[in-house]
């Protein structure tokens, strides 16, 4: 199953700050709900997991992730993920990240792009719900990496301004060993439900 998921968001911190931090598996990992990181093969791969938690079943997918193009000129970062489930199951896609000046060149707006394709149980559920829980988890990572980033910023400048040495370490975000997918399709059920009561209301 081919699913496309996209999102845009906003972080109060320089282009140059994202970019770096983007460069990093380690902080690309620590703000992905429920990954961790096994190794870093070389600055263009590492090796990690991923728990997946459905009721009282947890799932966890074995996997690399590989920069493809890191262009610094248009601020593009290009992922491959691979991933292979116990049970048979696998993901495999791609990853942009573009970033460019916010509006009026305050902080950085990053466009995401993914594209992925799963094999196994998962596809049972449907498209649908597999866009939507999709879609939870990308904006968590996206929450976690605007938390982190902002919370560096925050230490760099309060060093700066008190000439207390280096910057200050970021905590990293609060996350779960493991994604919990029910409370994620029933987050996504939720709004659905919420959308047609709008649109009703509206039609009244």
């Amino acid at each position: 199953m081919a699913i496309e998921i996209t999102q845009t968001f906003h972080v109060a911190v320089p282009p140059e700050a994202v970019w770096n931090f983007m460069m990093n598996p380690a902080n690309v990992v620590a703000c992905m709900p429920g990954a961790s990181l096994t190794e870093i093969v070389d600055e263009k791969k590492f090796i990690g997991s991923v728990k997946v938690k459905i009721g009282a079943v947890t799932a966890q997918y074995q996997g690399t992730i590989t920069y493809l193009e890191a262009d610094h000129a248009t601020g593009t970062v290009r992922m491959l993920a691979e991933g292979v489930e116990r049970g048979g199951g696998t993901v495999r896609g791609t990853i942009i990240s573009q970033l460019s000046s916010g509006p009026g060149g305050a902080g950085t707006e990053v466009r995401c792009r993914a594209s992925l394709d799963l094999t196994g149980r998962i596809v049972q559920v449907g498209r649908g719900m597999i866009e939507g829980v999709s879609s939870q988890i990308i904006k968590m990572y996206v929450a976690n990496v605007g938390s982190m980033l902002e919370s560096q910023e925050i230490g760099r400048r309060a060093a700066q301004a008190t000439a207390a040495g280096r910057p200050q370490a970021a905590a990293p975000p609060r996350r779960e060993d493991s994604i919990n997918v029910v409370a994620m399709v029933l987050r996504t059920l939720w709004e659905r439900f919420s959308g047609t009561c709008r649109r009703l209301f509206r039609r009244d």
